[in-house]
């Protein structure tokens, strides 16, 4: 009974934890919103979970002196979040990402109760949490709210948002300005969670894609809560010399790698960008790694096996091991 008197105490405490710094994250972001039934529910059964476990999970990956190896949890679309954690450390990844959008294991109308569930059960299995995206480019996003304040509690330490796209036509200037906007605001909402923001340099046509146009808005900004995904696959499309110049202006604000490998093809007269498995394609990974390890990069670095193999399990083990050499060889 005594027993039960403290847990529930701790559970308390944990609520009562979760609501302050639901409020200061919601004042901290121009606006106050109280907490509905749902979210103090959710505050109470995260404080519960919490106050009965051996360990917190909740301070985030340690300092490290050497990057880990990560997955996103969308490799796994037919596994639940309470089994994935198993999967993952099975497989020998040291961490993770996690991202809240339609369709996938963590949702926007979910992910108040849904999001901090995730975490706990990863980190239960010894895998930490390193990212949390979104689809989402604007800082008015409601969802920012729970994935910050989620974040803020457990320690998460990147964000990735969305992907900004250029218009096929029309002022890209005049863009570009509203992109400076909502990233400058979206970095200060990063900061005041504990996180760091970091632009990804996606496919042609967004913004980021060369890396350069990514470095003329980020520069003003602080070098702590603003930088870089860099993957190394969508870089290396430009070719090899080019591809090792993006890396080294992305070095300074580098908070994530995004492993990757693809080619070119041509399919009905039209060349097309074509991923495949690690060390199959055009990425110079032996100089990619030699530039990480002269930096001596520790952040996270992201398997991405999108290249649509057919035992998935059997893909990502195989690619796993492509990068722990290249590790042990830089």
């Amino acid at each position: 009974m005594l027993r039960f008197v403290r847990l529930a105490g701790r559970a308390i405490a944990g609520t009562l934890r979760a609501e302050a710094a639901y409020r200061t994250m919601a004042v901290g972001f121009g606006r106050f919103m109280p907490l509905t039934r749902r979210q103090l529910m959710w505050g109470l059964a995260a404080g519960a979970a919490r106050a009965g476990a051996q360990e917190r999970t909740a301070n985030g990956p340690q300092p490290r002196t050497s990057p880990a190896l990560c997955v996103h949890i969308e490799q796994f679309p037919g596994v639940g979040y309470d089994e994935l954690g198993g999967v993952i450390h099975g497989l020998g990844f040291a961490g993770c990402v996690l991202s809240v959008e339609e369709g996938g294991h963590i949702t926007p109308e979910h992910a108040d109760l849904d999001l901090m569930r995730c975490v706990e059960a990863m980190t239960g299995r010894a895998v930490d949490v390193f990212a949390i995206g979104t689809p989402v480019t604007s800082p008015t996003d409601p969802i920012l709210q729970v994935i910050f304040w989620v974040a803020k509690d457990m320690g998460v330490p990147i964000f990735l948002p969305g992907r900004w796209k250029f218009p096929g036509d029309g002022n890209v200037d005049a863009r570009l300005g509203e992109i400076q906007r909502q990233l400058s605001t979206l970095a200060m909402m990063a900061g005041r969670a504990g996180m760091t923001l970091a632009v990804h340099n996606g496919p042609g046509g967004e913004f980021g894609g060369a890396v350069w146009d990514a470095g003329l808005l980020l520069r003003g900004l602080d070098a702590r809560y603003a930088g870089y995904d860099f993957d190394v696959g969508y870089a290396a499309r430009e070719g090899p010399e080019a591809a090792a110049l993006a890396l080294r202006m992305a070095l300074p604000r580098l908070k994530m790698v995004t492993a990757r490998d693809c080619y070119w093809t041509k399919d009905s007269g039209a060349w097309r960008l074509e991923e495949c498995p690690l060390g199959e394609g055009m990425v110079d990974w032996r100089s990619v790694f030699g530039t990480l390890g002269a930096a001596r990069f520790a952040g996270p670095i992201l398997l991405r096996a999108n290249y649509r193999p057919s035992e998935t399990l059997a893909a990502l083990r195989k690619d796993l091991a492509f990068l722990k050499k290249q590790l042990a060889g830089a």
